[in-house]
């Protein structure tokens, strides 16, 4: 057996709000689906309960394609909390060496609807390459793009700020999600392939991911056809999306890093679109292979090397230049003991905006100058929010910083509005005390 863990992180509506003192009971499975351990416990002040040494499946099992059965761990995770639905996620997964982390969104009851109508059940699907799901169906790499009819309306490439994921075929009658584009990266990422492979064929897979992802959110493929949506998670047309499943932190960190970065063809001013296959159940020739591209990295390609070795040598890694919904762009050089200026402040001012709801994370004075202080509250903060603890700001953590900024300062505002418009009618009567609002 090996041995993992898992991190559950619960919040309300969305990260701005985490959940503390939550009670949660964790039911582990042994491979023949027989309870093996029920685990309770409860959240801390960032909404967060771990619980580590976990046993695992062998890690061989995810490592080589003919390995005979499941290759992950399996728990479910029921959450409860006075006041909020309760929530009970069937099927988070587990490797080896790696941490789980589950996010549950929690909602706050309706007092006006019963408790028994308002709980939430995510079931978490087998992984793409374990579980049996529909091939890719083969689409031009090249999206036709004419004046006359053409929907695009970006000029260049950018990353958006959500992704509308449509649960089913195009022209199902299926419920639409709402995600973040870096929570949908991960989430796809996760649901594909294995976060016990090397770092290179997992930064591969994700650059396929992201540049396919990009494509349909550039030749707006979807919506050009009247759709109310961005992308599918039929893997007949898209990727195997599960709403509410667990990811894992060596692939969240990666799709941190490299979430703006895509595959173009010299000339081309699209994405690729970078279909791919398992390899194994599924064969793709002139597409990447899931599982070839694992055997690559075993031989020490690099992920670029892996690319070219499916796609071709005519291709290009870019940056895309706007990443949307963000204050202020990354200055461009990482931020550390000694650095100082506007970007530091900026920093600071984050980190003390956040840490109102993540009180963890200790204040600290806005003087633009990088010192102990901010290192420390710096790497708390990655801690929490799950991104590579360095104390030092680069890319990953910019980004991450002013994601949950955002989120914090949309929530104070939020609450604001409420407050003002409910005095109007409610004289004397703090939001706080008025359990029905839903925020």
């Amino acid at each position: 057996m090996s041995i993992g863990s898992l991190k559950i992180q619960t919040y309300m509506n969305n990260i701005a709000n985490p959940v503390d003192k939550a009670n949660i009971k964790v039911t582990l499975y042994d491979s023949n689906n027989i309870v093996k351990d029920v685990i309770s416990l409860k959240t801390d002040d960032s909404g967060i309960a771990e619980i580590n040494e976990i046993q695992t499946p062998p890690l061989e099992l995810s490592l080589n394609e003919n390995a005979e059965g499941r290759p992950y761990g399996i728990c479910d995770i029921l959450v409860e909390k006075d006041g909020y639905s309760q929530t009970f996620i069937e099927g988070c997964q587990l490797f080896g060496d790696e941490e789980a982390i589950q996010p549950v969104d929690l909602k706050m009851l309706n007092r006006n609807v019963s408790s028994n109508n308002q709980s939430q059940e995510i079931k978490i699907l087998p992984n793409r390459l374990y579980g049996d799901y529909p091939p890719k169906i083969p689409e031009a790499e090249e999206k036709p793009i004419s004046k006359p009819t053409g929907q695009v309306v970006l000029s260049e490439v950018v990353v958006p700020e959500l992704i509308t994921v449509h649960m089913g075929t195009p022209d199902s009658n299926a419920k639409n999600y709402t995600v973040g584009y870096k929570d949908y990266i991960k989430n796809v990422a996760s649901s594909e392939i294995y976060s016990t492979w090397p770092s290179n064929a997992i930064r591969a897979n994700i650059y396929a991911i992201v540049s396919f992802t990009l494509n349909r959110v550039y030749t707006e493929w979807y919506r050009g056809k009247g759709k109310d949506f961005t992308i599918t998670n039929s893997t007949a047309y898209d990727h195997a999306f599960n709403y509410g499943r667990n990811i894992f932190k060596n692939i969240s960190n990666i799709v941190d890093e490299i979430f703006s970065t895509y595959m173009k063809r010299p000339g081309s001013k699209q994405p690729l679109f970078s279909q791919y296959c398992d390899g194994k159940k599924v064969k793709c020739p002139g597409w990447m292979t899931q599982w070839g591209s694992k055997y690559l990295a075993d031989e020490g390609y690099t992920p670029y090397e892996i690319l070219t070795n499916f796609y071709g040598t005519n291709l290009d890694l870019v940056r895309a230049k706007e990443v949307k919904g963000i204050p202020i762009s990354y200055p461009g050089y990482a931020l550390k003991i000694g650095s100082k200026g506007t970007p530091v402040k900026e920093v600071q001012k984050y980190l003390n905006t956040i840490s109102k709801n993540y009180p963890a994370i200790p204040k600290v004075s806005v003087d633009g100058v990088y010192g102990s202080k901010t290192r420390d509250a710096v790497k708390k903060f990655q801690q929490i929010f799950n991104v590579n603890v360095s104390g030092i700001v680069e890319y990953d953590t910019w980004y991450a910083l002013s994601n949950v900024y955002v989120a914090v300062t949309e929530m104070s505002e939020l609450r604001g509005d409420l407050n003002r418009n409910l005095r109007t009618f409610i004289p004397y009567t703090p939001i706080e005390q008025i359990s029905s609002i839903r925020y």
